[in-house]
């Protein structure tokens, strides 16, 4: 049986040789320093620190930061809510160790804008954000034209009252002036079922009672940048609170009882009448349904043209080792969105501070719409004077020394008008 004829195998070995070829040429080509995978995206990190307003407000938030990072995931939001109690202590604490937030909600910046601890929001905000917030919420936001801060939530302060308390006492109609305030709780308290008027002279809301005779009596805490916080019109003020308290008009322990607890002594009926923001038409109804409440102007002195008072809390963005505007920018639009921010809004029972929601909601509540044409108006907290701080402070224990401790008015602002003077002259020193 003859052999087979020996199969050539040259044309296969030369398509080897080729493809080894091809593969050195590609392999060489990978490792050439000119040619690189490309670029890795880098993570962002913000720590967000916001107060707590009510029960609602930490499922909120947890809600939108989680929304948030599904839609973003290379951007990590630390959330942490605190208590109005306890947030002074959270975020100075992240201070002093050198890892401030990178966002803070917060009332207060000034001081922080001085010693050039803050971003300029100018250069975070996107131009859609900018172009919805209430500019004269925005302009209290700044120094030296430098935009430290942004408004985030606002309200309106006005008396609120217990209409069938003040039924069985026959009165008709909220007061509006010191001598009417003053009538009412002696009507009430005749009635031997309920307190007269709350006043919060406690750690978190002295200054805002203050606020309210300071402003009432036609004066105020600052006038062409000094403070005038021991003007005649402010003592009268704080002697008619004192008189109140000393003619057993008032709720028993003003210096004890916090704003939420004299919310709830109202549901329950036992309190007549207390002066708080928009988020008691809210927050009350919903633990009280069955009370009967009505809403009136905030008392002035008798003569005194009606005021309104606002407050704005703001957020503010510390300068970090990893501040990162862009992913900044992006979580603001986030959190301003004007479906989430309207929520927000409603759920918390505040006054809105962009005009895309505001419009929307006067639109549909002519309480809304008055609410924030008031807010236009109103007089605020020195927020841009770096000394206010210290001097909010300071006032927090004013209520005992009115109170309990035998200092009259006049020297107890006289006081305070010493430290502010004092606080005032450090900075400005400490300026030049």
């Amino acid at each position: 049986m003859p052999l087979k004829k020996a199969r050539n195998d040259k044309p296969f070995a030369t398509v080897a040789l080729l493809l080894a070829g091809t593969l050195l040429l590609a392999s060489c080509m990978n490792a050439s320093p000119s040619s690189s995978a490309p670029p890795k995206e880098e993570r962002a990190l913000i720590r967000f620190v916001a107060a707590e307003y009510s029960t609602e407000t930490k499922p909120l938030l947890e809600k939108l930061v989680k929304e948030f990072g599904r839609r973003n995931p290379l951007i990590d939001v630390e959330l942490q809510v605190a208590n109005w109690d306890i947030l002074d202590g959270v975020y100075t604490s992240m201070i002093s160790k050198n890892q401030p937030p990178d966002l803070l909600n917060t009332n207060v910046y000034a001081h922080y804008a001085k010693d050039g601890l803050l971003n300029n929001m100018t250069d975070i905000m996107s131009p859609e954000l900018a172009s919805k917030l209430y500019p004269n919420l925005v302009e209290m936001d700044q120094m030296d034209g430098i935009q430290y801060a942004i408004p985030y939530v606002a309200t309106t302060r006005n008396l609120y009252y217990n209409k069938e308390l003040f039924q069985k006492a026959g009165i008709a109609a909220p007061p509006s002036t010191w001598s009417e305030l003053a009538q009412a709780a002696q009507k009430i308290k005749a009635l031997g079922m309920a307190e007269g008027v709350g006043v919060d002279l406690t750690d978190n809301e002295t200054h805002a009672s203050l606020s309210y005779v300071f402003y009432g009596s036609g004066g105020g805490w600052m006038k062409d940048g000094k403070w005038q916080i021991n003007s005649p019109g402010n003592v009268e003020g704080v002697s008619f609170l004192k008189e109140l308290f000393d003619k057993g008009l008032t709720d028993p322990e003003p210096t004890v009882t916090t704003r939420d607890e004299k919310q709830r002594i109202m549901g329950g009926g036992q309190l007549a009448m207390m002066i708080s923001g928009n988020y008691f038409s809210t927050v009350v109804p919903k633990e009280y349904p069955a009370l009967q409440w009505g809403k009136g102007p905030m008392p002035v002195k008798d003569g005194q043209p009606p005021i309104s008072f606002g407050v704005h809390d703001v957020l503010v963005s510390f300068k970090t080792d990893h501040t990162n505007q862009e992913a900044l920018s992006k979580f603001l639009d986030f959190l301003y969105d004007d479906r989430e921010y309207e929520e927000m809004i409603k759920r918390e029972g505040f006054l809105p501070a962009t005009m895309t929601v505001g419009t929307r909601l006067s639109e549909q509540d002519e309480e809304m719409k008055k609410d924030l044409e008031e807010l236009r108006q109103a007089n605020f907290y020195p927020v841009r004077e770096p000394s206010w701080q210290a001097v909010l402070d300071y006032a927090r224990k004013m209520g005992d020394a009115i109170l309990y401790e035998h200092m009259s008015p006049k020297e107890a602002l006289d006081e305070l008008q010493h430290f502010a003077e004092s606080k005032q002259s450090q900075i400005n020193a400490a300026k030049k």
